[in-house]
């Protein structure tokens, strides 16, 4: 189960430096949160790749710690909170991204 662990932290890892590279973005371009979906015009685009970067974080370091019961064993009831943990963490993330980020710096 160290094999399994070890990936999960790597994606978890991705997710982190996303947010990083968001975070230290100089470019005019903002960051998209959804994948293949049409950006919104962004009024302050410095400040919007902030807040993703830090919410692409923040999810990181939570999918990876959501990842621990991995480390149970093979058969270890604990592993359905990885499951339903991170079900719900993207959730929260959507959440998070419609109601605080995209209303705050969407051009109206």
């Amino acid at each position: 189960m160290m094999a399994a662990f070890m990936i999960w932290v790597f994606l978890g890892g991705i997710m982190v430096v996303y947010g990083i590279c968001a975070l230290r973005s100089k470019r005019a371009v903002p960051f998209n949160f959804w994948a293949n979906a049409e950006m919104f015009k962004v009024n302050n685009v410095r400040a919007y790749n902030r807040a993703v970067g830090k919410l692409w974080c923040a999810f990181g370091v939570v999918f990876v710690l959501l990842g621990l019961p991995l480390l149970g064993g093979q058969n270890s009831p604990y592993f359905i909170i990885s499951i339903l943990g991170c079900m719900a963490e993207v959730v929260a993330a959507m959440i998070l991204y419609v109601t605080v980020i995209e209303k705050k710096y969407r051009v109206r």
